[in-house]
């Protein structure tokens, strides 16, 4: 037997092996599976690659809706993998996804950086989640967002001086922004500060502006590995790490630098996230990115720059296309408010109510994080008990989420959901007929997620799109640009198709949403904007 044929053969062999084992692995999967009576895609029962595909796609979550329509409240997402569609799942009884029996999904190791090494997001034991929270969280309680709150306003500032010169432009087309890009460069700006009190200077230096893409492009990899885990195990990883243009060697040096910059200065020098957690996130003698800081930056600054400005981006759009709720907003505004510098936190702005119902109803709409959060029954759990949830017992290994996207556009929570409609959480608020009255909605509210794992970050949230908002409708008027159509298209309204709805702002799901838009043309309301001139004309 020659060469050549030897190769033939032991190649037909080990086809033939390889197609045995698919057909036997396929079979198991779809006749003797535990979530084998489950609904959901075909392909999604045989392989991750379903979710996979759409993740590359970045519209998993329409699709993911969009199924939820076709095979209902719970479905088959994975060969291991449930997707749930009800506030029972996230939040309800007997034990919600957030129960402390319950902790962060396997998959979740894919966005490690080194072996052994974790953040607060990716951290899966419960006790050192904890700890992690707890210092992390620190750095943005309502208590420390008061002390930072200057340094917030001061970068809040640089944005509206940036919005009134385009008000002042002469031509149409000067005076158009795309508001993506303000709102991105001023939450990075903002949490550069937070995390070592350092000055990014996104809004007035084009230097670092890479941050924004190198995120974006870190958070589309670590969506599409937690979607479809086998990209990571193929090592695909050292050709990614070719595109785009370095960008990922950057970041990772501008993290460096901003770590040893205030690595240089007294720990006392501010209150930042390092002030708060220096004690105890000490840097070992492995270098510095092997350490806690590292890590927790790498994590820290997308979670504070990014999500933030897709709230805002999308109340922005919503706003300018509700002619009734962007004139109730500013009413609220303008007359609780005596001048621009009146606007802080404090009561004044806690009391208004429909500015925090426009803010909610945003986040309803267009949350920032709009995927699946995977869980399972910790490893440590003594199955002692079954793991139910919403009336469903979950097998042993099963990994169990519930689509925050799907979720807010439930119209069993949320009737007419591609409807701006701030009023219904005041409704919500005011109703006091229990879980089963309109109150319930907040139990189907998931932009913060909830529980132990919930977001630290709630609190400098809404107060940054608190003081965003309110500053700039007291500054300026605005509409959407003309001949801008932003999330209008040739589309019919709730489409299921997996593209979105007419009149929707478009997310595009790559774990934190991405967005453009929306256009919008300012204009100066009255003389007011002298407040930002220092009071020259």
């Amino acid at each position: 037997m020659g060469f050549a044929t030897l190769l033939s053969s032991i190649g037909a062999s080990v086809a033939t092996v390889f197609v045995l084992y698919c057909a036997a692995l396929f079979g198991y999967r779809i006749l003797l599976h535990p979530l084998r009576s489950y609904p959901g895609p075909f392909l999604a029962k045989l392989s991750d690659s379903y979710a996979g595909f759409y993740a590359l796609t970045w519209r998993l979550h329409l699709v993911t809706r969009r199924d939820h329509l076709k095979y209902g409240p719970v479905m088959r997402y994975g060969p291991n993998r449930l997707v749930f569609n009800s506030a029972a799942a996230f939040r309800g009884w007997p034990m919600p996804m957030h129960s402390e029996r319950v902790t962060k999904s396997e998959v979740y190791r894919v966005t490690q950086q080194l072996e052994n090494v974790y953040n607060v997001f990716n951290v899966r034991d419960r006790a050192e989640h904890r700890l992690k929270r707890k210092l992390i969280g620190r750095a943005v309680t309502e208590q420390s967002m008061r002390s930072f709150e200057p340094t917030m306003t001061a970068q809040i500032e640089i944005f509206l001086r940036q919005v009134l010169q385009a008000a002042q432009a002469r031509t149409t087309s000067e005076r158009m922004v795309n508001m993506t890009q303000p709102f991105k460069y001023l939450g990075y700006d903002i949490v550069g500060h937070l995390a070592f009190g350092y000055p990014l200077k996104l809004q007035t230096d084009d230097s670092n502006r890479f941050v924004v893409k190198a995120n974006a492009y870190g958070n589309f990899r670590l969506n599409m590995y937690m979607q479809w885990p086998l990209l990571r195990h193929l090592r695909i990883e050292s050709v990614l790490d070719l595109l785009p243009n370095g960008l990922r060697v950057r970041l990772f040096n501008l993290i460096e630098t901003m770590i040893k910059a205030r690595l240089a200065q007294d720990k006392d020098a501010r209150r930042d996230l390092f002030f708060y957690a220096a004690d105890d996130f000490r840097e070992g003698n492995d270098g510095l990115r092997l350490g806690n800081l590292w890590t927790e930056a790498i994590f820290f600054l997308p979670a504070g720059g990014d999500t933030t400005s897709t709230a805002l981006a999308s109340l922005f759009f919503y706003l300018s296309r509700n002619p009734v709720c962007y004139a109730k907003l500013c009413d609220e505004i303008r007359t609780t408010f005596r001048s621009g510098a009146d606007i802080r936190g404090g009561p004044q702005l806690a009391g208004c109510s429909y500015l925090r119902a426009c803010i909610d109803e945003a986040l309803r709409m267009s949350p920032p994080v709009p995927g699946t959060l995977w869980r399972q029954l910790a490893y440590d759990d003594p199955h002692t008990e079954p793991w139910v949830v919403d009336g469903h017992v979950i097998p042993s290994g099963t990994e169990v989420g519930v689509n925050i996207y799907a979720l807010h556009h439930n119209e069993e929570y949320f009737p007419d959901p591609f409807s701006f409609k701030p009023e219904r959480w005041l409704a919500a608020n005011d109703d006091r007929g229990g879980e089963s009255g309109k109150a319930g909605i907040h139990n189907a509210f998931a932009a913060f997620s909830a529980g132990p794992r919930g977001c630290a970050g709630k609190a400098m949230a809404y107060l940054e799109a608190s003081l965003v908002t309110a500053r700039t409708l007291w500054y300026f008027d605005f509409e959407a640009a003309p001949g801008r159509a932003d999330g209008k298209g040739a589309r019919t309204r709730g489409r299921t198709d997996g593209h979105g709805s007419e009149g929707e702002f478009r997310l595009y799901d790559v774990f934190i949403s991405i967005h453009n838009g929306p256009h919008l043309a300012f204009r100066t309301r009255g003389d007011y904007y002298r407040e930002l001139t220092g009071g020259e004309l």
